[in-house]
């Protein structure tokens, strides 16, 4: 029989331990995320993966905010995060960093997140878009790679925080591989 375990049982990382950890060569980046609930889940994905860093532009909502901490439960704590206004002049600033900027979206000449192989030594920046309008063109035209996650079925997306939630855990799985 399998015994659920407890929350002790588990062993995580406390805050402190946490902003001390290394950390996977991924940043995310929330561009005109609308639903708070939406932000709080990339949050504790972000948590989970042990990501660099957030950066919440435009109109995504930041915290401290009650709907935020509900989904994050703790999460804004631990992550890092920034504020930025465009979207755009972030993609510049990353890449001027030689960190490559890869947009999740559907689009001509996206690379199928099953397909896609990263770089261990290479830091990348996910950037997830807004839940109508996705990520904005000028945005997916600035980035040096577009990933698309397959689907198989009739609708034509996932939830934002369902995508970070699988394209951060597939380039973490095949990161660890690697090591």
């Amino acid at each position: 029989m399998n015994r659920k375990l407890e929350n002790s049982e588990l062993e995580r990382l406390d805050v402190i331990s946490f902003k001390e950890a290394e950390k996977t060569p991924i940043i995310v980046i929330l561009d005109n995320v609308r639903s708070l609930n939406n932000i709080g889940s990339v949050f504790r994905t972000a948590d989970a993966f042990l990501v660099q860093k957030i950066y919440l532009c435009g109109i995504t909502a930041t915290p401290p905010h009650k709907d935020i901490r509900k989904t994050a439960l703790g999460a804004t704590e631990s992550v890092d995060w920034e504020y930025r206004k465009d979207t755009l002049e972030l993609v510049e600033e990353l890449k001027s960093k030689h960190i490559k900027v890869i947009s999740v979206e559907q689009a001509e000449n996206a690379i199928m997140l099953n397909t896609f192989q990263t770089d261990p030594e290479t830091t990348v920046a996910l950037i997830f878009g807004n839940e109508v309008k996705g990520v904005a063109q000028e945005v997916v035209s600035a980035s040096d790679a577009v990933l698309e996650i397959p689907q198989l079925g009739t609708k034509h997306s996932l939830n934002i925080s369902v995508s970070a939630g699988v394209v951060v855990w597939d380039l973490w799985s095949k990161l660890n591989a690697q090591k």
